[in-house]
């Protein structure tokens, strides 16, 4: 059986981004999209429940995505799941679930006041994601 690893995302960031540096000198930006769902319960009272979500963008987008999007901007985010696993300072074993970015677009206005103003609607990359050796994980 096949499978398929896609997450489509449209919420709005719950902090700006934050632009790291790997060893190489390859960008990598992480953001905080917030998701959210409304519904009717049993009683048919209206109930909203937010998803947080942590998204990791790679290259140029990242650059791209730290320069134009503020806390609040309305995003569209194209990725895969992605589970990374690591041990903290005193040995235990840590995870945790996130989406990696191939596309990050612009679905607001007014986010961007430094920037050119037709840039919040054209998509900053698109493509297929790069493979990241696992020697420039920033974890």
């Amino acid at each position: 059986m096949s499978s398929m690893n896609r997450v489509f995302l449209a919420g709005n960031l719950t902090r700006d981004p934050e632009l790291k540096q790997t060893n190489s000198g390859m960008a990598v930006a992480d953001l905080g999209v917030a998701v959210n769902e409304r519904y009717k319960n049993r009683n048919g009272e209206q109930v909203e429940r937010v998803c947080f979500t942590d998204v990791i963008v790679w290259g140029r987008q990242a650059e791209t995505c730290t320069q134009y999007l503020t806390k609040g901007a309305p995003v569209l985010v194209e990725g895969r799941l992605q589970l990374d696993r690591w041990e903290n300072a005193d040995g235990q074993p840590r995870s945790k679930m996130r989406v990696c970015a191939n596309r990050v677009q612009f679905i607001g206005r007014g986010h961007a006041p430094d920037g050119p103003a037709d840039t919040q609607h054209e998509p900053v990359a698109a493509g297929v994601a790069e493979e990241i050796p696992d020697k420039d994980l920033p974890f």
